[in-house]
């Protein structure tokens, strides 16, 4: 596995690295399968009864991202999905946490050390198509989470971060949310990264309010459908 981002990487690079940090694809066959061929070598006993836990574990194992076409089976990738395939115990990771919604992670490459990962159990491939329950639950352990990993790296701080589309940086399309510990001298980049100008108090950014209010006022409960061709009103 490569090096997290050293110290001396330019500061783009960092950052590109938090979009790439979580992109591997799952090659490692599924314990149970793997059992199931060395039970047949030993005996048609053995084998039975590793057959029939294969079977169960593939019942587990089959990610919704196969079927690909409805709101939670959208397709990370040739119908693969690696936190589906951690989640069920398919993949290797290192798990910090886990309770009946979500699961936490550390990256498999980390910017800092201690940088994680929170994702639901269930596949949903965008903010949108995660319901607002199980985005409660992953919020709600990130004070705990975060704390917990603040102190075990003896960091300050941590960021949240939440890639959420292409355009956006997301590459697995399972929803997720980072957390990455900082310290003063990490060398990442800060919230003054970029200049930042006052908003403008013109009628652009009356419109642009208007607008998003607009939105918001006849969105349907289902927020994958308000897409960004919405008309833009300013």
């Amino acid at each position: 596995m490569p090096p997290p981002p050293s110290l001396s990487t330019p500061a783009p690079e960092r950052r590109l690295a938090v979009l790439l940090s979580h992109f591997r694809p799952c090659l490692e066959a599924p314990r149970a399968t793997t059992r199931l061929a060395s039970a047949e070598r030993h005996g048609t006993a053995a084998a039975a009864e590793a057959e029939a836990e294969a079977e169960a574990e593939a019942e587990l194992s089959a990610s919704p991202c196969a079927a690909a076409g409805s709101g939670e089976a959208q397709s990370s990738g040739g119908g693969n999905c690696v936190f589906c395939s951690i989640v069920t115990g398919a993949a290797p990771a290192f798990k910090l946490y886990e309770d009946d919604e979500c699961l936490c992670i550390l990256d498999a490459k980390p910017l800092t050390t201690g940088h994680s990962l929170i994702i639901p159990k269930s596949h949903y491939p965008s903010l949108q198509t995660t319901p607002a329950t199980v985005l409660a639950a992953i919020c709600s352990k990130l004070p705990l989470l975060g704390t917990a990993i603040m102190k075990a790296t003896q960091c300050d701080a941590f960021n949240v971060l939440i890639n959420n589309g292409e355009k956006a940086g997301q590459v697995v399309f399972h929803t997720h949310v980072h957390i990455i510990p900082r310290s003063k001298d990490d060398n990442l980049w800060s919230s003054e990264t970029y200049s930042r100008n006052p908003i403008s108090h013109g009628q652009e950014t009356k419109n642009l309010v208007s607008s998003i209010k607009e939105v918001l006022s006849s969105s349907p409960e289902d927020y994958s459908t308000v897409m960004s061709s919405t008309p833009k009103a300013f």
